[in-house]
Formats: structure tokens, C-alpha cells, sequence
């Protein structure tokens, strides 16, 4: 509602300097711009009538924004109904607030098991039969999980503190990028050993300015303390 909100007061404004020859036209662009709300409707639309420099006339329209109560109410209640269920009874029950409250903060770490889950790492490609396997196996996914979260917050911990970005996939500047983006970032970079000395190669500045956002133990594996 706030974002048609706004959206509806910049097309109050928009309309506001429009010159429309006839009252036809106006009444037309304002059925126009009504379809494209949902939640509000521009009403008590008044026509003012002008001349030009050279005695043409035409009109200026004026209009305030209403809201459409059977259309939110119809919203409301669809957002408003959720179907859970808990194994947690009697002196451990909670009540409907608290059980969609948790529901609601494993979002975040479901979002991580869907990112562990994708063809990239081959999960799919394991088969488990033994059971103690699966239960190591679910312990390394979620131990990996763990790591990935903690770099994550720890890097945009970094830029959010010196208020500075990197550029995401679409090349804007972000202050909270996705550590799986930055991984794919770090790609083509090569340890090269000449005469017995190693180097780190095609480590660009944004590489290098990444790094001095992580721990000490990352730079390190680059070589860099």
C-alpha cells in the first residue's frame, strides 16, 4: 500500500502539468492511469480551464487519491491466512503467534539449504544408503552452510562499516552482495611456483580490496600476510 501510495501522488503530480485540448482527453488519460492501480483510485478529478499565449484553450485536471476498502480487504485476508502445524504439545505448546513468528525466521537458513541443493555443488550426484553416511553427510551441508553465512556477514559487515560497495551481477555497487557471487568473482585466479618461489596470480585490485574485508586467514591463503 505505501508503494501505490507514492506511485499514486507522482501521478497526481505528473498530471498536474499535462495540457489536455479537450475535457475528453483528460477524462481519458485518467482512466488510463486508474488501471494501472490496484489498491487506489484518483477521484473528485476537477478540470481547470486555461488559454496559451496564442488564446488556445486547454485544460489542466486536479484529482485526489482514494483508497479502494473491498480491494484491500479482499488483500488483507488473502495475505493474512497461514496454514502451519507443530509436534510441540501440551506444557511445550506455543501459541499461534510464536509458532508463525518461528516459522518465519528459518526462511533465512531454508534459503541457504536451496543454495547447498543447487546442480553447481553435485549434491544430486550422491547417493547415500547407510544411515549414519546420511547423518554425516547432512552434518558437512550444514557445518558448509555455517562457514558461508559467517563470511557472508562478516564481508558485509566490512562494506556496510566503511560505507563502500562492490559491484553485483548486474554492475551496481552493493553493500550486500551474496557470498556465492563473490566466489564466482574470485574465478581464474592461479598459484603460480617459479624457481621455487609462489605467487598468486590475476589477483585485480577489486580482489584485493574484497580480501581486506574478510578475515586475516583468507588473506592468507592468498598469499597476502
Amino acid at each position: 500500500m505505501k508503494k501505490e501510495k507514492a506511485q499514486v501522488e507522482k501521478l497526481l503530480k505528473e498530471l498536474k502539468k499535462e495540457n489536455f485540448a479537450t475535457p475528453e482527453q483528460a477524462q481519458y488519460k485518467l482512466k488510463v492511469v486508474n488501471k494501472k492501480l490496484k489498491l487506489f483510485e484518483i477521484k473528485e478529478v476537477k478540470l481547470i480551464e486555461s488559454k496559451s499565449k496564442d488564446n488556445k484553450i486547454f485544460y489542466k485536471m486536479e484529482g485526489m487519491g482514494y483508497e479502494k476498502p473491498e480491494e484491500i480487504e479482499i488483500r488483507r485476508k488473502e495475505a493474512g491466512r497461514f496454514i502451519l502445524a507443530t509436534n510441540l504439545v501440551d506444557d511445550n505448546k506455543l501459541e499461534p503467534s510464536e509458532i508463525l513468528k518461528n516459522y518465519k525466521n528459518q526462511q533465512s537458513c531454508e534459503r541457504g539449504f536451496r543454495f547447498l541443493k543447487d546442480p553447481l555443488f553435485f549434491a544430486d550426484s550422491l547417493f547415500l544408503e547407510n544411515p549414519e553416511r546420511i547423518e554425516t553427510m547432512l552434518f558437512l551441508m550444514s557445518l558448509c552452510l555455517l562457514v558461508y553465512n559467517l563470511g557472508q556477514r562478516e564481508l558485509r559487515s566490512s562494506l556496510k562499516r566503511i560505507k563502500i560497495g562492490i559491484k553485483n551481477q548486474l554492475g551496481k555497487l552493493t553493500i550486500s552482495p551474496t557470498l556465492r557471487w563473490v566466489f564466482q568473482c574470485f574465478q581464474g585466479i592461479h598459484l603460480l611456483t617459479l624457481n621455487g618461489v609462489s605467487q598468486v596470480i590475476n589477483l585485480t585490485s577489486e580482489r584485493h580490496f574484497i580480501l581486506n574485508c574478510l578475515p586475516s586467514s583468507c588473506q592468507k591463503y592468498y598469499l597476502l600476510s
